[in-house]
């Protein structure tokens, strides 16, 4: 039985609660997690770390919330899906009739990476819609910038505020209309400068060695590893489901390298391509559900020279 604002609710029950204090925190924070204990429903908090001790040291001592680290389970949205849906599905068969998820975005990731933030908060809409969930997404007004937090409320149904009340959000977009809009991220620094690899219609193995070859040691092996496949794969992709000619370019920075596939198609036709696995990978889902668990920021886009999709390795916050 759902419990709380969430009762009668069938599947996912997704809210933002804003706070501007450390006490607006915990009352958005504490009722929740008590409420939920009370009703035996898994409650789970996933907060950085100074958060996670606020909230941890005002639960009664033996209460049963799981803490996560925050910040490894928000390190990449499709990870964190992934991650989400493992543990939804665990308390589903154990018998959870609700489950509760209170949790919050670093100020890190509301930064240059927030635009594949903002995509993961509409994409969880659907992704975790076949369970009984109720979260609170917490957003801390002092940190978070304006134009994230009208994203918030474009990606929420609703707002939790102090005392268990509930606000519809106005503003709230249909997550396949908002997934569809896809504007150009902010440009990255190094793309201001010529590219250090630049290749038309390259094979697949010219492509992997253009990574290898801008490669100047600055980045982790493993994480240029991933970028080799991930590139191969988008390249694939345009080939297979775009128009030519395709162009890739590199650039080369000194804690990072960034990535451009650009084909004069329309990109996927599923927006949520990328952050779900779609079906059997057809129109490149299963590629860009790759790329997206690989990668450390993936940004997809349209404008006059059609599809771009552009990849990050190494530090993504320049």
């Amino acid at each position: 039985m759902r419990t709380g604002a969430a009762a009668g609710h069938v599947g996912y029950f997704h809210t933002a609660g804003c706070f501007a204090s450390d006490e607006d925190l915990l009352a958005l924070a504490v009722p929740f997690l008590m409420d939920g204990l009370a009703s035996g429903e898994p409650s789970v908090v996933a907060l950085g770390e100074r958060h996670a001790q606020l909230v941890r040291a005002a639960l009664p001592g033996g209460a049963a919330a799981t803490f996560l680290p925050g910040g490894a389970v928000y390190e990449k949205p499709a990870a964190a899906i992934r991650s989400y849906r493992k543990i939804l599905a665990g308390h589903v068969a154990d018998g959870a009739s609700q489950i509760r998820i209170f949790g919050d975005l670093t100020a890190v990731t509301q930064g240059v990476t927030w635009d594949w933030w903002a995509r993961y908060e509409a994409a969880i809409n659907r992704a975790y819609d076949d369970f009984p969930l109720w979260s609170i997404c917490a957003y801390d007004t002092r940190a978070t910038p304006p134009a994230a937090l009208a994203e918030v409320m474009r990606t929420h149904p609703r707002t939790a505020l102090p005392g268990g009340r509930h606000t519809a959000n106005t503003g709230f977009t249909d997550p396949h209309r908002y997934l569809s809009e896809q504007p150009p991220p902010a440009p990255d620094p190094l793309q201001s400068g010529a590219p250090t690899v630049q290749l038309i219609d390259p094979t697949l193995s010219e492509a992997r060695q253009a990574v290898r070859t801008a490669d100047r040691g600055f980045v982790a092996p493993e994480e240029v590893d991933d970028l080799v496949v991930a590139v191969s794969e988008m390249v694939a992709n345009a080939q297979r489901h775009g128009h030519g000619p395709v162009r890739l370019r590199l650039w080369s920075g000194s804690d990072r390298l960034v990535a451009t596939v650009t084909d004069s198609g329309t990109g996927p036709k599923d927006p949520f391509a990328g952050l779900l696995a779609v079906g059997d990978g057809a129109n490149g889902g299963l590629g860009l559900w790759i790329t997206h668990q690989s990668c450390n920021h993936v940004a997809m886009y349209r404008d006059a020279d059609g599809f771009t999709i552009r990849l990050i390795a190494g530090n993504p916050h320049r």
